[in-house]
Parts: C-alpha cells; structure tokens; sequence
C-alpha cells in the first residue's frame, strides 16, 4: 500500500551550515578612588566575580596602584549585570567605587 503525493519537487535544497559568530566580549573594570576601603574591594571581587582571596587580593592592589583593574571578561549582558551589581553593592554601603564595562581587546 503506496500513497502517493501529487506536489512533489525534484529539487533538493542544499543546507548551508549557519555560521555564528562568537558574541562580542566586554571586560569588566573597577576604578581607583581615594575613599572605599581595599578590603571592601576584595569583598566584591570574591561575592561578584567569585575570585579567590589571593586572586581579589591581587586585582585589588593593580587597582589600588595603577588606577584601574580587570575584574573579568564576559559577553555584554552578562558584564552589565556585573556592573550593576558593583553599582549597587557600593551604593548600599555608602563607598565611591566605580566600575565600568568596555569592549575587550582582541586577543
């Protein structure tokens, strides 16, 4: 028992692989200031971007003596929260500190 159907095409369509680009990455920076306390730095390296105590130790005096410090790289929505979660956590204690997102180099 055949059924047949009477539209059928005889042309077969090549699939062409869909070819993704990976996502543009944004590096997350922390700023100097003269006023929130390094250990509150480290904190929010360790609580945000889960770096170790040696790791965020280390972030934090780049930040401290070269103004300014990595704290991750991370594709643009999740950098902003990131951001945003600096933002917020430094807003509720009262500290200055900054932290920005910018397009990460190539590498």
């Amino acid at each position: 028992m055949s059924t047949q159907i009477g539209n059928q095409s005889d042309t077969v369509l090549d699939r062409q692989a869909a070819r993704l680009a990976p996502p543009p990455m944004y590096q997350v920076v922390l700023l100097n200031d003269d006023y929130t306390p390094m250990e509150f730095v480290v904190v929010v390296l360790q609580r945000i971007f889960g770096k170790n105590e040696d790791e965020a130790a280390r972030i934090m005096l780049k930040v401290h003596h070269e103004g300014r410090g990595v704290c991750g790289v991370y594709p643009r929505d999740i950098a902003a929260t990131r951001v945003e979660m600096v933002r917020r956590m430094a807003q509720a204690r009262q500290h200055p500190l900054q932290c920005v997102m910018e397009p990460a180099p190539d590498v």
